[in-house]
Order: structure tokens, then sequence, then C-alpha cells
């Protein structure tokens, strides 16, 4: 791996902030004291030097800054400043700086650059490093956004506390960037810590964090997010469109299957490139598992601030299962949509879960529960679209929302309609009957209240996709600017009652 520059402070927030704009918080501004740090001795002598070196009190710098308008708390680490290790007096600043931006209701940008907690100052300060964790997570309770950008060198405690707790987080390409530095660990262990796993790209493939870019592209990354923030308070500034004109066809149920699986069919892909900007793609669970199956997106749908929760068909097709990964992503996905007040688009369209060892083993069934009891019960508005197949458990998991949305020979079954076919007929040829017998068309979905509209297909070649997906994404921005104008409450009493049918039918 190629040696990595580091990054200093003062060239980060030249190259990220509002020209002119920074403003450093000292002590006073937060409200505290600093420990003072050793009067004597080895380390004071260091402390000093360090002070004397960089201009700075110590290995964080706090304060705030416009980034293209947006006030923002920024948040730096500087391994110039005894490679920014952290001690007591810098968790005091970090805590400070997370409690302010709570009180200011202010977003942060957060950029460590440590090699961890300072040694010279014992486990009291280490265990400081608890206090700052509680701080991210009290922050991040006030449903203001935490963008992380991993600097090089981040790693112990710094990595395992700030560098962590991100609501996207992001690093940059070849830096250093894990739990444990390689030069102890080939100390410890007696071999040297394999390459490449503690880069930020590979953290990403690993769903750890959510992308690896470039220093070049920061600032546009970082404005990305929050042109979608600042947009999430303005529902009532978005011209209500008006709907779409749909019309409600009867195609037969396998007439329709058979449509869904034809292979140019429009895709999750297609409608999110023809409709959302603004666009942040978010990788994986944050805990070490990822799934191209299901895309995360934070965007802007057709001015709308939303997070897309997609399944990708093309994906699963090209050898990327539906499986425990994919749903604990999504899941992600509608825990930080809830955090940050972003309604949730969900795309269903599936052939089916992942039919495996390994997907049992890995709590399959549990997680297609725990999607539909996350996704029934957030607070923000949520449409669901279904664009094509709907088979099975995964599909369910991402259907239920206030106003559903399918494509014309959108389906939904409990199985393939194959298998349907050999558990009730013991052969797969009478799977049309079972499509029939099931009545597994959006037509006939929405006559039973489960599909709110249906968008007339006709037949959908390929010169005839925009279209089709241009009324589509319509009918989704109108459902999501209605829904944003009703009453919280009384949006969220409906939900409950929609999906309170079984005990209200007695």
């Amino acid at each position: 791996m190629l040696p990595v520059s580091r990054i200093g402070v003062s060239a980060l927030i030249d190259e990220l902030v509002d020209r002119g704009t920074f403003v450093e918080w000292g002590p006073a501004d937060l409200g505290i004291e600093l420990d003072p740090g050793p009067p004597e001795g080895e380390y004071a002598s260091e402390l000093a030097k360090a002070r004397e070196a960089t201009g700075r009190t110590e290995s964080v710098v706090v304060g705030t800054a416009d980034i293209a308008g947006d006030r923002t708390v920024l948040l730096l680490g500087d391994f110039d400043f005894l490679a920014g290790s952290v001690g007591r007096a810098a968790c005091q600043l970090v805590i400070a700086a997370f409690d302010k931006a709570s009180e200011l209701k202010l977003p942060v940008f957060a950029s460590p650059a440590s090699g961890g907690t300072r040694m010279q100052e014992g486990t009291a300060a280490f265990v400081l490093m608890a206090d700052v964790a509680a701080a991210a997570h009290r922050f991040r309770g006030t449903g203001n956004a935490l963008v992380v950008w991993l600097r090089n060198p981040t790693t112990g405690g710094v990595m395992a506390t700030w560098g962590s707790l991100g609501s996207v987080t992001f690093g940059e390409p070849g830096a250093l960037t894990g739990f444990l530095g390689p030069r102890v660990y080939q100390e410890l262990m007696g071999e040297p810590f394999p390459a490449n796993v503690q880069t930020p790209t590979n953290l990403a493939d690993h769903g750890v964090i959510d992308s690896a870019i470039e220093f070049s592209d920061l600032r546009r990354t970082v404005v990305n997010v929050f042109t979608v923030l600042s947009k999430r308070d303005h529902s009532t500034e978005h011209a209500n469109p008006a709907a779409p004109e749909t019309s409600l066809s009867t195609p037969d149920p396998w007439e329709c299957v058979l449509r869904t699986r034809e292979p140019d069919r429009p895709t999750s892909a297609t409608l999110l490139q023809q409709n959302l900007t603004d666009v942040t793609l978010l990788s994986g669970t944050t805990e070490g598992q990822r799934s191209d199956a299901v895309t995360l997106a934070l965007g802007c749908w057709r001015g709308v601030a939303v997070l897309v929760v997609a399944q990708d068909r093309a994906a699963q097709a090209s050898g990327s299962p539906l499986n425990p990964a994919s749903l604990r992503t999504a899941r992600r996905g509608f825990e930080l949509a809830n955090e940050l007040r972003l309604p949730v688009v969900s795309i269903v369209d599936t052939a089916g879960a992942e039919l495996s060892v390994d997907a049992e083993q890995n709590a399959l069934a549990g997680e297609i529960a725990r999607c539909l009891a996350d996704l029934t019960s957030v607070a923000v508005p949520t449409v669901s679209v279904l664009l094509g197949m709907g088979c099975g458990g995964a599909a369910l998991a991402m259907l239920p929302a206030d106003r559903v949305v399918s494509a014309e020979h959108g389906w939904v079954s409990p199985l393939p309609l194959e298998g349907a076919s050999i558990i009730r007929y013991r052969t797969p040829d009478r799977a049309s009957e079972m499509a029939r017998s099931q009545e597994v068309a959006a037509w006939q979905l929405a006559e039973r209240g489960i599909v709110d509209v249906v968008v007339r297909e006709d037949r959908i070649a390929p010169s005839e996709q925009p279209g089709f997906v241009d009324v589509v994404g319509r009918v989704v921005e109108y459902e999501l600017t209605s829904l944003q104008r009703q009453d919280s409450s009384e949006r969220l009493a409906r939900r409950r009652a929609r999906y309170h049918a079984g005990l209200a039918n007695g």
C-alpha cells in the first residue's frame, strides 16, 4: 500500500468550508475549564513543545463554519499535536463541542486523525472516552447529522468512539483506519498485520463505513448530505404536484409474473437515476455487513428529501442474494431515516430471499420480522413502490407504508409461484393457476386496500421506460408531498389502523 500524506487541520478547513467563515471555539466559548496538564516532568515538556510547534492548546480543534451556506460545527483531529493522541483535555473539548452542537441544533462534521488515547495520561484519561461516546450518542439523538471523514491515521480509542459513530461515515482512500495499530499488532503477535485491511476502501466493502472519498471530492460529498438535510424541514415550501393520471387495468395475474421476469424491465437503479438528485450512497450496516441486493441512498426525490431503501433485482440476478445482511442494511436505512426525520421510499422488486443454511443460521426469518416492525413503526412518512416482483417474506419486509404505489404488473405472493404449485399440487407446472387463485396482481391488491395507486405500464419496451419511470417518480413525489402536509399524529393513526386489520376484522 502506498503511503498516504497527512492532511493538516488548516488545509482541511481551507478545502471544506466557505472562505472566512471558520470561528474556533475555545474553552470559554464552550463553558468549560480544561485540565491544565502536568505541572512539570517529561510529559509537561512534551505538551509545551507540541503547543509551540502547532500553535494549538490541544490535539482537537473545534468551532463553527459554513459549508455551502449551511452552518456546521467542526470537530477536527490534529495529528501534528502528539500524534493526535487524546487525553483528558481533548476529551473535554470533544464532549463540549457535541453538547454545544446539540444546543445550537447544528450538524457536526468530524474528521479525526489520531493514534488513539494518550498513553502519558494513563487509564483515567482512557476511561473518559466512554463520555465521548455518550456525547456523540446524545448528539445523534437530537436528530442532527454527524458526518465523519476518517483521515490518515485514525486508530485506537478515537476510531472506537467518535470515529465510528457517524450518521454517515467516509474515509480518506489509503488511510490507516482501524482499531489496533499495525506496529502494535506485529510486536504483540509476532507477525505483520495483513495489508490493506485497515483502509477505508476495505471497510466500505465490508459495510463498516459508507465509502472512501478523495480529499478533492470531500466538499461536494458533504454538500450533498447537507443539501438533503436542509430540505427536510421545508416540505410545505415544495409545490404540491398535481396527482399524475393513473388507471386500473386487470391483466391476468400470471401474465404479470411473466412480465416482471423480463430482463429489460426497469430496475430500482433506473428509477433512482431518473428521480433522485444530491445522492449519497450508503454502504451496509456499519457493523461489518453489506449486500448489493439492497441500495441505501440519501437524496432528493424530485426535490423532496428522502432516504431510499431499494431492492436491486439486477444485483440479485448477478449473484448478490437478498440475505440477512441485506435486511439488516434495510433496517439501518429505516432507523437512520427516523433519526434524521427523513421520509422513507422503499422499493420492492425481488424474486425472493436466499434459501440456504447460512441464511437460516443468520436469522433470515428474524430479520424479516424486525424489518416489518421497524418499517411499520417509524415516525416519518413512508411510501413503498412495488416495482415488479414481490416474492415472499423478503418482499413483504419492505412493503408496508403509509402509501403503497405499484406498477401495473407488480405482484406479491407468499413464495415463488412454482413453489406454491409444488406445495399444492406436487408439481411446478400449475404455477399460473396458483397466481390466479392467490390473487397476486397489483389490481387485485388494490381492490383489497393493500395497494393504493397502480401505475399503468402498457408494454415497457426499453424506448418507453423513461416515460413509465417518470410517471412512477411523479406519483411518489405526489404521495410524499401529500403525506408531509398531513398532521403526523393523524398520519400515524391511519397507518396503525391500516396494519391493524386482523383485529379490526375480528
